[in-house]
């Protein structure tokens, strides 16, 4: 039996090379090596324009259909399939991420930052298939909705709004290929690790303290994706069409994938910073001012709350 050493160094940074296991549990699943997979071949699954519109249609009339059928419908509790998918999505994400850090940190270690975020050397054969597999756990996560219409609870804008276009996200940077598209990535997962734990927990019941902290993390990732993402766009644009604008260089990506990257991480720090206001500004207000009429968020709250009892 072999007995298991820890080398902690750059190339290793959690102190084994996690990424030989990984392709051992990739070839059992799939019965392909993890050194074949390209995403512009004709093998791959969901690599195009075409699937991707179908999918965020179709995720639409699910789910405002599946609003309408379950109108005068009691709620399904689904309480133990919902802890699994959240137990599951959160693993899942915490791999993905550990295996993304393993495959950047030797770059930003050796090469440095800018390197790391714009060169196209770093845009290489396994990070290209841990960024597909990201890409597919989008459509995995389209499951949530799914959950919040048969518990019927309330819909919110920035919900389906973000799950959609998050896989189109994900998609046009596979596409585009950029570089820099491990900093959103691992960010994102990050995140995703301590959201479905956090919805693993609270579907047993458990209260937990730091939701608002959740909320805080979360728009602090879309500031810091939107500093990193609109650095390299603007290099990428001065060095290519403005030569007497200061630049550090290009950046590797097409300018549709950079565009729509930053238009839409924008979209979204402003509608996270909406809901943050709305949600716990209001709650403030509400606990300072006990005696103040209910505003219309708070009656729907309260039926919502009535509505879970029946």
């Amino acid at each position: 039996m072999t007995k298991l050493t820890f080398d902690f160094k750059p190339e290793t940074p959690f102190g084994i090379y996690l990424y030989p296991y990984f392709e051992r549990i990739y070839t059992l699943l799939t019965g392909k090596r993890a050194s074949s997979f390209r995403f512009f071949s004709s093998k791959t699954s969901l690599n195009r324009d075409k699937e991707v519109i179908i999918t965020c249609v179709a995720y639409c009339i699910i789910i405002f259909g599946g609003q309408w059928i379950m109108r005068n419908r009691p709620a399904f509790r689904l309480q133990k399939l919902f802890q699994i998918h959240n137990a599951l999505l959160a693993v899942i994400s915490g791999a993905l991420l550990v295996l993304i850090i393993e495959q950047i940190f030797p770059k930003l270690y050796h090469h440095g930052f800018l390197y790391a975020i714009c060169s196209s050397s770093n845009w290489t054969q396994p990070l290209e298939l841990l960024y597909y597999l990201n890409y597919l756990v989008k459509y995995w996560e389209l499951l949530d909705t799914v959950f919040l219409v048969l518990k019927k609870k309330k819909l919110e804008f920035l919900h389906y709004y973000h799950h959609s276009l998050t896989l189109a996200l994900c998609y046009s940077q596979l596409k585009g290929q950029t570089t820099v598209s491990w900093v959103p990535i691992t960010l994102n997962l990050f995140v995703h690790v301590l959201m479905y734990y956090y919805y693993f927990r609270t579907a047993a019941g458990a209260r937990i303290w730091w939701k608002k902290y959740l909320t805080t993390l979360q728009i602090t990732q879309f500031i810091i994706d939107l500093c990193v993402v609109y650095f390299c766009t603007y290099t990428y644009f001065s060095y290519t069409y403005l030569p007497w604008f200061p630049d550090w260089g290009s950046c590797h990506g097409t300018e549709s994938s950079a565009l729509f990257g930053c238009g839409l991480l924008s979209s979204y720090l402003l509608l996270f910073i909406t809901f943050y206001r709305s949600t716990y500004k209001n709650k403030r207000r509400e606990v300072a001012d006990p005696q103040q009429t209910p505003t219309p968020v708070a009656s729907t709250s309260t039926r919502q709350k009535k509505s879970k009892k029946l």
